[in-house]
Parts: C-alpha cells; sequence; structure tokens
C-alpha cells in the first residue's frame, strides 16, 4: 500500500485515516457482529473435529458426581469458562455488560471487557465498563488494551487506569495485527512490543493475558511470552469470528476498497484453534492456556480443556445473545454448553477436569498433518 495518503485508482487506501472516534468503531463492530446479514464467521474449522476421544461403554462414575470447578490465576471458577473480551466504550455495550456481568457472577466463571481505549480517550464512557464490576462484584473481571497502545505512547499510568476502572483480577493485551491492517484506521507499527509487554508483566501488580483475537499463536511465539513473564495465554485461533471479515465490511461501507478487498482474501487467515491449543499447551506446566476462536459446544470445550487449555474461551454467540434476545436465553445457551461438556466428560469417564486430560485421545487427519509438518511427535 502506498504511504504517501494517496489513492489508488478510485479506491482510497488506509493511510488516509478517517475521522471516526473509538466509540463509532466499537458500535460498528458490535452492529456488524449481530446483524444476520453479515457473514463475520470463517468458512475454516477449527479443527476439534480431527481430536476423537475415546468412548468408554462402562464409565464407571456417577453422573451427577461430575464437577467442573477450576482454578486460574489463582482464582476459582465454578466452571472453566471465559466470557471472552467482548463490549464496552459505548451505550449500546453497557446494557450487554451488566447482563454478562450478571451471569459471570451467577456462575462463577470469568468475563472480559472489551478494549478500554474509548474510556481512556472520555471517561464519560466509563460507566459502560464499570457495569461489569458492579454485576460481579467477586467473579474474575479482566481488563483489556491493545497491545499496539504500548507503542503509542500508553505506559504504567494508563493501563493502572484500566485496571482501576473495573477492579480487574489481571488485564489482557491483545494482539490483532491483521484487524490492524484491514482496518481503516488501523495501527501496524508492531516492532518491539513483546519487550514491552515484558517490562508491564514486571511492573503490573495483576497478572497479564495476551490473547490473539481470531489468528491463533504459535508455540514459537508462546515460548517467547512465557520469557516475557506473561501469566496467561489466549490463544484466540481461527475458526470463529474473523476480525478481517468484520473491517473489510467497515472499509467498504467507507469506501476503502482496497482495504475490504484484502479483508475478503485474508477472512480465513491463521492458526484453527485446536492446532494453536495443542501448540501452546507443550508449554502448560510454565503459562495457563485459554483456548478460545470458534468454539460453539461442549463437545470442543472438552476437547480444548483435554489437550491442556484450563478455561475455553467464548464471543459471538454470547453477544449476540446479549444484544438480541433476553437474559433467559443467555441462561439456556450456558446451561446448555455445560451440559454437553460434562456429557462429555461422562462418556470418557472422567469425574473432574484434572482427569479428563488424562484420558486417552487419537489425532487423525488434517490435525495430524500439521503436527507432523510441524516436527512434533504425535505421541508426545
Amino acid at each position: 500500500m502506498n504511504n504517501s495518503g494517496s489513492t489508488v485508482g478510485d479506491s482510497k487506501v488506509k493511510e488516509e485515516k478517517p475521522s471516526k472516534t473509538t466509540t463509532n468503531r466499537k458500535i460498528d463492530h458490535l452492529e456488524i457482529c449481530c446483524d444476520d446479514n453479515y457473514d463475520v464467521e470463517m468458512s475454516k474449522s477449527t479443527g476439534f473435529e480431527d481430536i476423537l476421544f475415546v468412548h468408554k461403554a462402562a464409565p464407571e462414575i456417577n453422573f451427577d458426581e461430575i464437577t467442573l470447578d477450576t482454578q486460574f490465576l489463582k482464582h476459582k471458577f465454578n466452571f472453566p469458562i471465559f466470557i471472552s473480551p467482548i463490549t464496552g466504550g459505548a451505550k449500546e455495550g453497557k446494557k450487554i455488560n451488566k447482563m454478562l456481568g450478571k451471569i459471570a457472577e451467577e456462575y462463577s466463571i470469568g468475563i472480559g471487557v472489551g478494549s478500554q481505549r474509548a474510556a481512556l480517550e472520555d471517561s464519560s464512557l466509563e460507566s459502560t465498563f464499570k457495569v461489569v464490576r458492579e454485576n460481579a462484584p467477586t467473579a474474575f473481571v479482566a481488563a483489556n488494551l491493545g497491545a499496539i497502545q504500548l507503542n503509542n505512547d500508553y505506559g504504567l499510568e494508563e493501563v493502572n487506569n484500566a485496571i482501576e476502572m473495573i477492579s480487574a483480577n489481571a488485564l489482557v493485551l491483545h494482539l490483532n495485527p491483521l484487524q490492524e491492517i484491514i482496518q481503516p484506521e488501523g495501527e501496524t507499527n508492531f516492532r518491539n512490543l513483546i519487550p514491552k509487554i515484558a517490562k508491564m508483566s514486571k511492573e503490573l501488580k495483576q497478572p497479564v493475558i495476551v490473547k490473539e483475537i481470531g489468528s491463533g499463536i504459535a508455540l514459537e511465539e508462546a515460548n517467547k511470552l512465557v520469557r516475557a513473564n506473561v501469566a496467561a495465554i489466549d490463544i484466540a485461533g481461527a475458526g470463529g469470528t474473523s476480525w478481517s471479515k468484520v473491517e473489510a465490511i467497515r472499509a467498504n461501507q467507507q469506501g476503502y476498497d482496497v482495504n475490504s478487498r484484502v479483508g475478503e482474501l485474508f477472512g480465513n487467515w491463521g492458526i484453527p484453534t485446536a492446532y494453536s491449543t495443542l501448540e501452546v499447551s507443550l508449554l502448560k506446566d510454565k503459562i495457563e492456556i485459554i483456548s478460545s476462536g470458534g468454539i460453539r459446544n461442549g463437545l470442543q470445550a472438552a476437547k480444548a480443556l483435554a489437550i491442556g487449555a484450563k478455561l475455553v474461551g467464548i464471543a459471538l454467540p454470547i453477544v449476540r445473545l446479549s444484544y438480541t434476545s433476553t437474559e433467559k436465553q443467555l441462561v439456556n445457551y450456558i446451561e446448555q454448553f455445560i451440559q454437553e461438556l460434562k456429557t462429555t466428560m461422562f462418556l470418557v469417564g472422567a469425574k473432574n477436569l484434572d482427569e479428563l486430560k488424562q484420558v486417552p485421545l487419537a489425532f487423525v487427519g488434517k490435525i495430524a498433518q500439521w503436527l507432523t509438518a510441524r516436527g512434533f511427535n504425535l505421541q508426545e
């Protein structure tokens, strides 16, 4: 792309920064993701279909005694579920965050807010984030900022302000290079971010979670994050929401035709969630793992947990229900998800999550090919 802010034919290029505010961008994201007229999900699979459990015809456990409690970053969870960072920074997000905060508290699960940059720029928007903690006084709540902001003069003061805004238990720093390159307002200087993440991890009292937003994290980068003293990784792999597609839609709406076409081309870019979870799980003794990205049911969740994740993250189905449906419908979704997870554990004879990590698995098809091509030992 041209760096001069010129045009290519009749198409604008992204270096001509549009004037839309951070708040307007958040509204765009919410409306696009919740509008059935837009296709924002990848056609690429998460890869979990190629991880197979070995069925136990005689599981030798009582279904009613299956437990799902776990600990993540020294915080007790009743269920291994994390409501992935979703929204905030706009009045539309406040209603959603209130509902999700109540759900997180009721089920004693985790919740991450959307990027808090908008509220750091405009304090009148803080209430759209604070409503989470107001409704989830004891739940695990994670603050959230784009890691790229560490290259834009954000330092310890801004990060602490984001954490204090919601009395957060942890900070999510999200990595989104593909989204930024497609986004008309995108910021693309990702140079030297890991040393800055390392510095922030050392200076903060709260643990740092580094999260991708839909393209996954490979073992090589996970190793760098371990050395940067990051407490947890949310791999957020490919197979769910495509933020490249979301930004392509926004770019098309604003007349940024080049960005829109590039966004469509890279709409399925990334490491499938199952593959990324498996790679990072090789470091599970050194770092805690959240598996997210297209996890839509308890069977997929069970596979993610069996291969090393501490929690599974869910975003798009929950934000859509929060935006368009009732709290009862959202509760029904969570209850079904939990029942599916427990059913899987019953059928493999695992009465708790520790036992689930010990059950036999078979890796077949494309995931076996990926692991072999990447040089991993399938038996290990």
